[in-house]
Order: C-alpha cells, then sequence, then structure tokens
C-alpha cells in the first residue's frame, strides 16, 4: 500500500502529515484562529496560506497530506498544488468522505458540515473527489465513523469500497467520539470476500484523550495503519492553552508545547502518521521539532496525569466555537 513509501522514508518528518481542515475553510473549531489566519479569508487568501503550508512541509519532508470532501475547497487546492508542483510525486495524498460541507464558504454558518454515510453520498462524493484529485489520490476514508455507522453494515457500500480498491486505492475510515475504541474493533471485522476492507484508521489521540489506545493497537496488529488526528486537541495542548506539565517539559527541552503534544503520540509504537493541523508555517515548524523531543519515563509518568474522561474530552470539544 502507499504508506509503505512513509515506512521506508529517512527523514524523521515522514510520519508526520499535514491535514488541511484548518486551512481549507474560512471557519474551523481550532482555538486562536482570529491570530492565526489573516483577516481576509476569501477562498483567494486561504488558498494561498495552504499553498504556503504545502510548501514548507514538503520541503521539510512532509510526504503525507489529508484532506476531506468536507474541509471546504482542501481538495482543490491540494490538487492546484499537486498540478503546480510536478516534482512532488512521492507524496501520499488521503481524502474523506461522508460529510458535506454545508457553510457556503461562511464562519458563522449554521451548520458547516453535513453527515451522511450512505452509499448515494460515496458515489456522488467519489465522483467529486475524483474530479479533483484524478490519479493522485492514495486513500480514501469513511469520515467520521461511530460504532452505530450505516457505514459498518453497509455490504453494497462495502462492495463499492472493495472495487476501489482492486483499482489500487486504498480504503480506510476516521473515527471520533468517546466510544472511538468500539468502531475501531467494529471495522476490523468487516471483510469482503474474506479479506479485510480497511487498510487505515484515522482516529483522535492525544494526552488528553488516550481511550482508543488499545484499538489502535489492535489494528496495528493487525496489519492497518494508523493515522492520528488532533494531537494537539485543536489547540488545547498547544502555546498559552497548554497545560502546566506540557509548558514544563517543553521548557526543559527547549522546544514549544505543541512538539511535546505532537511527540507524545509518536512515542506510540503503533502510530504510523501523525497529523500537524498547522494554520501557520511557525506552527508547521513547531510542530515538526516533536522528534527532538526526549519522552523519557518520567516525563511520559507526568504527561498520563493529563488524561481526561472520553466524555467530557468530547463533551468540551462539542463545544467549541467554529471561528
Amino acid at each position: 500500500m502507499p504508506f509503505a513509501r512513509l515506512a521506508t522514508a529517512t527523514t524523521p518528518t515522514a510520519h508526520i502529515g499535514l491535514g488541511l481542515a484548518a486551512v481549507g475553510r474560512p471557519g474551523y473549531i481550532n482555538l486562536h484562529r482570529d491570530r492565526d489566519l489573516p483577516a481576509d479569508r476569501s477562498v483567494a487568501a486561504m488558498r494561498e496560506r495552504t499553498h504556503e503550508l504545502l510548501d514548507a512541509a514538503y520541503a521539510q519532508g512532509v510526504r503525507y497530506f489529508d484532506v476531506a470532501r468536507s474541509y471546504g475547497r482542501s481538495e482543490e487546492f491540494l490538487a492546484d498544488w499537486l498540478t503546480a508542483r510536478p516534482e512532488a510525486d512521492d507524496v501520499v495524498v488521503g481524502s474523506k468522505w461522508g460529510y458535506t460541507y454545508t457553510a457556503a464558504w461562511s464562519v458563522e454558518a449554521e451548520a458547516h458540515e453535513v453527515k451522511d454515510h450512505s452509499l448515494a453520498t460515496f458515489l456522488r462524493q467519489r465522483a467529486e473527489t475524483d474530479e479533483l484529485l484524478g490519479d493522485r489520490l492514495d486513500l480514501y476514508q469513511i469520515h467520521s465513523v461511530t460504532a452505530d455507522s450505516p457505514a459498518l453494515t453497509d455490504k453494497e457500500l462495502h462492495a463499492r469500497l472493495a472495487a476501489l480498491a482492486a483499482e489500487g486505492i486504498s480504503i480506510g475510515l476516521s473515527v471520533s467520539g468517546p466510544a472511538q475504541a468500539d468502531a475501531i474493533r467494529a471495522a476490523l471485522a468487516v471483510t469482503v470476500d474474506g479479506e479485510p476492507l480497511f487498510s487505515t484508521v484515522q482516529a483522535t489521540y492525544n494526552a488528553l484523550e488516550t481511550s482508543a489506545g488499545a484499538a489502535l493497537a489492535e489494528a496495528h496488529a493487525a496489519g492497518l495503519t494508523v493515522i492520528v488526528k488532533e494531537a494537539m486537541a485543536n489547540g488545547r495542548l498547544a502555546g498559552t492553552e497548554a497545560p502546566a506539565v506540557v509548558r514544563e517539559i517543553a521548557a526543559e527541552a527547549g522546544l514549544g508545547s505543541d512538539a511535546v503534544a505532537m511527540a507524545f503520540v509518536l512515542h506510540q509504537p503503533w502510530a504510523g502518521v501523525v497529523l500537524s493541523g498547522a494554520a501557520t508555517v511557525d506552527q508547521l515548524s513547531g510542530n515538526l521539532h516533536a522528534p527532538l523531543v526526549d519522552l523519557d519515563e518520567e516525563r511520559r509518568a507526568r504527561l498520563d496525569a493529563l488524561v481526561e474522561e472520553p466524555e467530557a474530552y468530547w463533551r468540551h470539544r462539542a463545544g467549541l466555537r467554529w471561528s
């Protein structure tokens, strides 16, 4: 599968990917977007910011880029960048279907995205993704699966996804919510003609939310590539928002809190790719210092004390304001 390219890469940043959720649209739930993004959040301005990030990421060894149909124009922005950078033929591109972007490029929209895991949505969004990314797409993921999602039981959908896999596109899923582990384990049981359907799983895992850890280890043992999102907990583990212990370890290491938060995830033996959700080049550079952080047993124990109950973590996340 395409992630074998990352497994054999020599640069330490190859296992850090760049997700475009924060820059593919004008509104998102990350903290402090008012200071991270320009006042002008026009399509042109956000395309320029996205391309700056992609340039910086590629120059520093990042080779996985993550987009989604619901991330505004993220697929379009990435497609434009790939067309303008034909030399970047060694990147791995992942996208997601299952949410439709509904904010009409407004930060104040009543609903920013609508979830639908039906076969009809897959067929529509697959065509939309294909029109933009074509043969540059390596991985197509079902977006934000929960244990009760019809995507885990729809046999016709599974057959269509398996047919896409037969064409060379890896099939994955992302999960969310306090029962991520249940969704991951249910996905591991999905087969088509006796073969596992999913090659990757993307989940939230960070120093505050570790509940999916055991299930992700099982997925890794089963041969799936694990992609981790929200390592910074939507900004709660970065900068001045970070808990005191994170800032203390960062000061000891001479690096930023974001690097410590990212290092905590990279340290997990099952973590294949950890996504940076940076909105600025400086944030990206800080994230990419994560491999330099020495997380010894004592520091890991200090970070382990930060874990929240999953229900509390996801309740807090659900209350974050789109800005």
